[in-house]
């Protein structure tokens, strides 16, 4: 996995690739923690909620008018809490078996998870501030 990650401080690109368990993504230029939201898969799913940080995960498809409601609102999520979140979207039509493993019928489905365990869902489109209440709020536990 490698992911261009932009700097919200500094507007310094990134190429971030595995970030250590216990880490959040930091920009080398200034060391601003970075917006972290990136394309998870069937294979990388596990690894993925590895993190110190809440996991929130996108269950979408291109084909559905709410999932590219959500895009630009998970965008803006990353970005407000560097540091504080992970965004992973995983698209069902390419992973198949990450959607069935945790039954999702409907997208999009968002799905958070602290400490690996799955924690919240929600389904259909969620406004910008209630996903980031969530988020605080499980941060607030560490």
């Amino acid at each position: 996995m490698s992911d261009i990650l932009t700097c919200t401080h500094c507007q310094a690109k990134n190429r971030v690739g595995a970030v250590p368990a216990g880490q959040v993504p930091s920009c080398a230029r200034c060391g601003a923690a970075l917006p972290w939201l990136h394309d998870g898969t069937d294979a990388t799913f596990e690894q993925d909620l590895q993190t110190s940080v809440p996991v929130l995960v996108d269950f979408w498809a291109p084909w559905c008018g709410p999932c590219r409601v959500m895009g630009p609102v998970l965008e803006d999520l990353a970005r407000d809490l560097p540091g504080k979140v992970r965004v992973v979207k995983v698209n069902v039509d390419e992973n198949p078996r990450t959607a069935a493993r945790f039954e999702v019928r409907s997208i999009p489905t968002l799905l958070m998870f602290k400490d690996g365990e799955e924690v919240d869902q929600m389904v259909g489109v969620t406004q910008k501030a209630a996903l980031r209440a969530r988020v605080e709020h499980l941060n607030q536990l560490s």
